[in-house]
């Protein structure tokens, strides 16, 4: 385990539960320093349990120190806040994963878009604003950490390329895949590097409660369920890599089984991950065109 002024600071958002919460648990296995944002700080208080504070400790369980930090991503205050105590405490950025989304009500059900709660927007707002505000405030962090390779991770996913859960989830996680692109170009020759990362059907505590309601219908989809700590493990060993590695796939969307499968990471039962992509589609090819 590596000493306390080596490790590397990390920033996971939006985990006081699920992916977010394996990506910093993961994270804490690997030795981070990892700064834990969510809204929940109360226990109790969502129906899906789960806080920044109980995130943190099992970080520092893990071997690595978790820092619980109280944040809504909708406000732009809290965001620096959160960036300038990095700053302050540990005086450098290493890797910033940006995984806050807002999940409203309805919004995986099959009607259509006009039939579902207005609210679905706000997916708008934490998930696609909050990924590009976060990464804004860290940018002079980050830049400020070049020699150490720094790395930006913006958590997407298929529904980029294929119909999942409606317009507006789609229009999300395909601005996210462009924005990442296009941070590239800005970060290019900065020494760091960004990505967005797609994980497949993962066993949160939200799909799951789905799941046990009706066990007979996603029998199937059990074996290839992903732990939400596999995406954390995929992303721990990318950073780990050698800077070249990194910028490499700077501006990429990367398919997270495809990555785990490349960087030689099992899940944490030792399953190899399996890549949707047959399925749902892959990532998209942008322009190399570059217009200021």
């Amino acid at each position: 385990m590596p000493q306390q002024e080596e490790r590397r600071v990390a920033v996971v958002t939006g985990a006081s539960r699920g992916l977010g919460k394996g990506i910093a648990l993961a994270l804490g296995e690997a030795g981070y320093v990892v700064y834990v944002t969510g809204r929940t700080v109360d226990a109790g208080t969502h129906d899906l349990g789960g806080t920044v504070g109980e995130t943190a400790r099992e970080v520092t369980g893990r071997g690595g120190t978790g820092v619980a930090v109280a944040c809504d991503h909708r406000d732009d205050g809290a965001v620096a806040a959160v960036v300038a105590r990095v700053g302050t405490e540990q005086g450098r950025l290493d890797l910033l994963v940006n995984n806050a989304f807002a999940v409203p009500d309805g919004v995986t059900s099959a009607r259509g878009f006009w039939e579902k709660p207005l609210d679905a927007a706000m997916m708008f707002d934490v998930g696609l604003r909050s990924t590009y505000t976060m990464t804004w405030h860290a940018a002079p962090l980050l830049l400020a950490s070049a020699p150490r390779s720094p790395l930006v991770v913006n958590v997407s996913g298929f529904g980029a390329v294929c119909y999942l859960h409606g317009p507006a989830y789609g229009a999300v996680k395909a601005g996210v895949d462009k924005m990442t692109h296009d941070m590239a170009v800005d970060l290019d020759g900065t020494g760091v590097s960004v990505v967005a990362l797609w994980p497949g059907l993962l066993r949160t505590e939200r799909t799951m409660r789905v799941v046990d309601g009706d066990p007979e219908l996603y029998r199937d989809s059990l074996p290839i369920m992903e732990h939400p700590e596999l995406t954390g493990r995929a992303i721990a060993a990318l950073d780990a890599g050698l800077p070249a590695a990194k910028q490499r796939r700077s501006g990429r969307a990367l398919i997270g089984a495809e990555l785990a499968t490349e960087l030689g990471v099992t899940d944490v039962d030792g399953r190899v991950p399996v890549s949707r992509r047959s399925l749902l589609g892959g990532p998209l090819a942008y322009s190399d065109a570059v217009v200021r």
